[in-house]
């Protein structure tokens, strides 16, 4: 099974969005993440159910954060976009995990979506260092430590998978199953500037690190062939030559 290249639509309006877009029309859809910033943007929802009925894989990166009631009632209505992917934060706790894992199924089938979205958890953001997370957190143990911890309790509570460095993805298929998928932000072609990352790896890397699928932002949005940067990022994950 080919592993997905999740395109990072950061972009601050949906016009701008759009237009990134218009450079795929003739092939393949790409899978995209929406994260917060263009779906609170004016005309976000609408085009979240735009890209689904033009063939787009869909991951909403919301990282749902809140009591367990809350984000299940949230999470029903998210369901009901039928998108493929959506992120909650894995600090929530297991009740609310499964919370947000059972407002998904019911919001998909009130739609009549035959597919239910996939919950991904978000362990800690690759723009945490060590130093970081323990200054801010007061976490006593190391970062590699709490990842695979909050990915254990999202795999108890149901979740899919969880977004989270490269770097811990063999921990995380070791504590969980092999099928519990790890989705890696924080990729960058050899030779890119790092930007607000602290944990990148390039596509290959990532395959080899246990990857099953990588988002890919400004390697691939700012690069003077938007094809070619995709493919190539899709050749690397998947051991393909370029």
């Amino acid at each position: 099974m080919t592993k997905p290249v999740f395109i990072a639509l950061d972009f601050e309006t949906v016009i701008a969005a759009k237009q990134f877009l218009t450079v795929f029309q003739q092939t393949t859809k790409p899978a995209v993440k929406v994260g917060m910033e263009l779906f609170y943007a004016e005309g976000g929802y609408a085009f979240v159910r735009e890209l689904k009925v033009a063939g787009f894989t869909v991951f909403l990166d919301l990282k749902m954060y809140d009591i367990p009631s809350t984000v299940q009632k949230a999470a029903v209505n998210v369901g009901k976009l039928g998108v493929d992917y959506v992120t909650v934060h894995a600090a929530g706790g297991a009740r609310m995990l499964a919370g947000a894992v059972a407002g998904l199924r019911m919001g998909a089938q009130a739609a009549g979506h035959t597919t239910i979205p996939k919950a991904l958890a978000i362990t800690q953001l690759t723009s945490f260092s060590e130093e970081e997370m323990h200054t801010t957190q007061l976490v006593g143990v190391s970062l590699r430590e709490s990842v695979v911890h909050l990915a254990k309790l999202a795999y108890q509570a149901g979740v899919a998978g969880t977004i989270s460095s490269a770097y811990e993805s063999d921990d995380i298929h070791a504590a969980t199953a092999a099928e519990f998928l790890s989705i890696t932000p924080g990729i960058r072609f050899a030779g890119d500037a790092v930007g607000d990352q602290s944990r990148v790896v390039t596509p290959a890397r990532a395959a080899a690190m246990g990857a099953n699928g990588i988002v890919v932002g400004r390697s691939i949005t700012q690069a003077v062939d938007a094809v070619a940067a995709y493919t190539r990022a899709l050749n690397e994950l998947n051991g393909e030559d370029a």
